[in-house]
């Protein structure tokens, strides 16, 4: 019996490197083979049609995705988000707008892996809500932009360009700005101390937990019957822009009640400033709240 040859043996493919081997088996389409499977898919539910435009389109995830690869944000991982942005597109595709299904599907692509990349970015999330995302998404080259404008890119400036509130701003450098240390890592060489060991008790008095359930109770008491005194333009202004966690912006606002942005912003301040002074004459303890 002839012993092995070794040198001879199959080559071990990494998971990527034969998915990417695969994918490049699927030719790309010429306009006009395009449009006949976007019309058997649409008009006659073809399944195969669709599959084949989804076939053809798998290098288009993979180069979206790769730019967006780094250690710890695998490209396999990316790529099959892509690929699921890619089957919305397909399901949302309109062949009457006059754009190539490759233009539109990479919106998408990029949109889900965007997506995947912000919440997976750190073990503390720095998106949670699709307006975060778009701000973590945006900030940056804002600030790159205004930099280069000559300007100096403080918080109101950045909250004005992007049309969101200062305090947005500020938690989003926040987030981005603090280093992740973890907690069981050792305080130094030579300690078994740990920063978990050092840390104070987060536990609230209990007393303390009681009187401030109480306050915020209260306030919220007083928020509905302050919301009560708003007129229609105030009341949305207070539902939509000041308590929601997804807030309209003031350009929108703006264009909802025929004012300009800066007259959002006044009258914004002016419903704050009322419910602080509306707040204050029920509110024994108002101070403690962070309003």
């Amino acid at each position: 019996m002839k012993d092995t040859d070794t040198s001879t043996s199959l080559l071990h493919y990494s998971p990527l490197q034969q998915y990417l081997a695969e994918v490049r088996r699927y030719p790309l389409l010429t306009r006009e083979k395009e449009a006949r499977l976007i019309n058997e898919y649409r008009e006659f539910g073809n399944r195969d049609s669709g599959i084949q435009l989804i076939l053809a389109n798998l290098r288009l995830v993979v180069s979206i995705a790769g730019p967006y690869a780094r250690p710890g944000m695998e490209q396999l991982d990316l790529i099959q988000e892509g690929n699921i942005g890619l089957l919305q597109a397909l399901k949302r595709y309109d062949p009457s707008k006059g754009t190539r299904f490759g233009s539109y599907a990479a919106w998408w692509i990029r949109a889900y892996i965007l997506r995947y990349v912000v919440a997976n970015f750190r073990l503390v999330k720095l998106g949670t809500t699709q307006d975060q995302r778009k701000l973590f998404y945006n900030l940056k080259k804002e600030r790159q932009k205004l930099e280069l404008q000559g300007f100096v890119p403080d918080t109101k400036l950045l909250a004005d360009r992007l049309s969101v509130r200062e305090r947005d701003i500020w938690q989003m450098e926040q987030r981005l700005g603090n280093r992740e240390i973890p907690l069981h890592q050792p305080l130094g060489n030579d300690s078994e101390q740990t920063l978990l060991d050092i840390l104070p008790s987060a536990e609230e008095q209990i007393d303390k937990k009681l009187a401030e359930k109480e306050l915020k109770a209260l306030f919220r008491k007083t928020l509905r019957e302050f919301t009560e005194t708003l007129n229609d333009r105030e009341r949305f202004i207070m539902t939509h822009r000041i308590l929601s966690e997804s807030p309209v912006t003031l350009e929108e606002l703006g264009k909802r009640f025929g004012v300009t942005k800066e007259r959002s912003r006044q009258l914004q301040n002016r419903i704050i400033e009322k419910l602080r002074d509306f707040a204050k004459d029920r509110i024994k303890d108002f101070g403690q709240l962070s309003f």
